[in-house]
């Protein structure tokens, strides 16, 4: 699943799956451009993937932002000359709280990053993609695709919802232009965003049911990593995966098929 003289673009890349993707497509002799929230966290990744080899562009923006993502790109473009891949990964869970207490900003919010950032991620990128051809994979998940048990967690499951959406829309869209769109999505996996996770009063919401067996089938209890979701992102980007298109594909051990 050779990369090598391709280009790939990884948003969120400082932490989480964002930093094992970029790790693992520099490892596949992509040159990464790790975009991180701040030039610390790009610089951080870019320092890894230079210490096992690999070639990086390290660059910041905040992906609902239309101008900071346009500006990345263009560095892309005068540095590199060209786009291959895409990895839409920068995203938050935001905050999870009962309906009546979310308030619009905090909806708004969470929207933005996850929905609107994919939206101005891919969108920005597609000339340098329609050039030669190229990947794209959106990093979704399974709260708003297939399941639905994670309690006053509406606004990023609606995001995580638009996002398969987007991506199928656009797969049937980009398919005859040489770009392929897929979409990933993970289940718990053992990464920092919970720690950004603001939950209020939510400990009642919802039904609740109990997994004696674990909710994983795979691993009981046992989370799935950020590598084994950047190995799927590899595969998907890469020409092992040539004739997939418009797919999702479940990181998650079989959990959103009990939980």
């Amino acid at each position: 699943m050779t990369l090598t003289g391709k280009v790939a673009l990884v948003t969120g890349a400082g932490s989480g799956i964002g930093r094992a993707a970029a790790l693992r497509l520099a490892r596949d002799g992509a040159t990464v451009v790790p975009l991180g929230h701040s030039q610390d966290s790009a610089d951080e990744a870019a320092a890894e993937i230079r210490a096992a080899g690999g070639t990086a562009l390290p660059l910041a923006a905040d992906v609902a932002d239309a101008t900071a993502v346009r500006a990345a790109v263009d560095r892309v473009e005068s540095e590199l000359g060209r786009l291959d891949v895409v990895v839409a990964n920068a995203g938050v869970n935001g905050v999870w709280a009962p309906l009546e207490e979310l308030e619009p900003e905090e909806w708004e919010s969470t929207i933005a990053t996850n929905l609107t950032g994919t939206f101005l991620t891919v969108r920005l990128a597609l000339p340098l993609l329609l050039r030669q051809g190229g990947a794209v994979v959106v990093v979704s998940s399974i709260n708003g695709t297939r399941t639905f048990s994670n309690s006053g967690a509406s606004a990023y499951a609606t995001s995580k919802a638009g996002q398969l959406a987007f991506a199928r829309m656009i797969a049937v869209e980009l398919a005859p232009r040489g770009v392929r769109v897929n979409v990933v999505c993970p289940g718990a996996i053992d990464t920092e965003i919970g720690d950004n996770t603001e939950a209020r009063n939510t400990e009642r919401l919802g039904v609740r049911t109990e997994y004696p067996d674990g909710q994983i089938p795979l691993t009981g209890s046992e989370p799935g990593t950020a590598d084994q979701v950047a190995d799927v992102i590899a595969f998907l980007v890469s020409d092992a995966a040539s004739h997939v298109t418009g797919t999702e594909v479940f990181v998650d051990g079989g959990q959103s098929l009990v939980v």
